[in-house]
């Protein structure tokens, strides 16, 4: 039987809270399916940082090259700055290990009406591919004349020839295994250099796919179509900062921001890759048991199908899709009273009979 090591950080806030139910039933999967995680968690967290003055140890990035994935819950809290939390834990760990795609599926789910009208049963369903180690979140720039009316802030953004491409190949390939349809954010007509070469880039490309038909957007009309027409794409392609926000929309318009997974992917597998929900830590409903678990458990498919466990990463996700289109068991966010530990005892029977159902076959 294949075991995995995975590093688990559960963080802070309601991350402490969706990771062991996630846990859970993914114990259950590979019980089921003929593997094992071995979990390791580690207490990096804004608890930590307030302990140490660091959001993980000086050795912590090399402590993490031992594992086959990370399991991440959410970081953040308040009295530590945003930036001191995503600088410290999060993006030295995306770059470090060149988690250079950030993967986030956009797909409405059985059970849940989308905010937007007239959306049928299955009407979303696309994957959008966010660069995710350089472009807008760069290091590059600065202060000067702190804390005087001169004062001034320089902020760079950073995209290499290499960086594009590879973030652009690896979104062509999936768009040619899904529906083949991709489209790139782009904002060339007002950011007059990095834009363009973004877009000379993905025009380059396109010719080596031809089973794949391209679209550009401008971001602005793009976010505005994720609205009107989210039927209409299969597959985005955008920078960091612009894949950050259109992915939060998209999370939006498929119920809720409790439900969306994020999978952090070193495509090459040369060193792990990291998966989280979007929600981040939630800290007004923290301890309450109202946080909704099923981001984290997405995330957990999504961390089935990279280990190659696609059966399993397969039940997961019908799991879900049964709990809320055929239970109505469902936290406050999506509209139910049901708490973080009803939500899990029901996935966790579902799951069972869904096993059931399989050896009956």
């Amino acid at each position: 039987m294949p075991s995995h090591r995975i590093a688990v950080i559960p963080g802070d806030g309601i991350g402490t809270e969706v990771v062991p139910p996630a846990q859970r039933l993914l114990d259950a999967a590979g019980e089921r399916y003929g593997f094992s995680f071995e979990w390791t968690e580690l207490d990096w967290s804004c608890e930590y940082y307030a302990r140490t003055g660091r959001m993980m140890p000086a050795d912590g990035l090399e402590t993490l090259r031992e594992f086959d994935q990370i399991f991440l819950g959410a970081v953040g809290y308040p009295g530590v700055p945003d930036h001191v939390s995503l600088w410290g834990l999060l993006i030295p760990i995306r770059r470090t290990f060149r988690q250079y795609v950030n993967l986030r599926p956009v797909t409405l789910l059985p059970g849940i009406d989308s905010p937007l009208r007239d959306v049928p049963a299955g009407g979303i369903d696309f994957l959008v591919v966010r660069e995710n180690n350089e472009g807008e979140y760069s290091e590059v720039g600065g202060r000067l004349y702190r804390g005087t009316d001169q004062e001034l802030a320089v902020q760079e953004t950073l995209f290499t020839r290499a960086g594009v491409e590879r973030v652009m190949r690896y979104s062509f390939g999936l768009a040619a295994s899904r529906g083949g349809r991709l489209a790139s954010a782009t904002k060339s007509n007002g950011i007059i250099h990095t834009m363009p070469f973004w877009d000379e880039i993905f025009r380059e490309l396109a010719p080596e796919y031809a089973e794949v038909e391209t679209s550009e957007y401008h971001i602005d009309a793009l976010a505005g179509l994720f609205v009107l027409d989210p039927g209409r794409f299969d597959v985005v392609v955008a920078s960091n900062l612009f894949g950050d926000i259109l992915t939060d929309l998209g999370a939006a318009i498929i119920g809720s921001i409790g439900i969306a997974p994020s999978a952090n992917l070193n495509p090459e597998r040369d060193h792990p890759s990291m998966f989280e929900p979007v929600h981040g830590s939630a800290p007004d409903i923290a301890g309450t048991g109202r946080a909704n678990p099923l981001g984290q458990v997405w995330a957990g498919a999504m961390m089935l199908e990279h280990l190659g466990h696609t059966d399993a990463a397969r039940a997961v996700l019908t799991t879900m899709g049964k709990v809320l289109g055929e239970t109505g068991v469902r936290t406050p966010d999506l509209g139910g009273t049901a708490s973080t530990a009803e939500v899990e005892q029901e996935l966790l029977r579902v799951f069972a009979t869904l096993e059931d159902q399989e050896e009956r076959a």
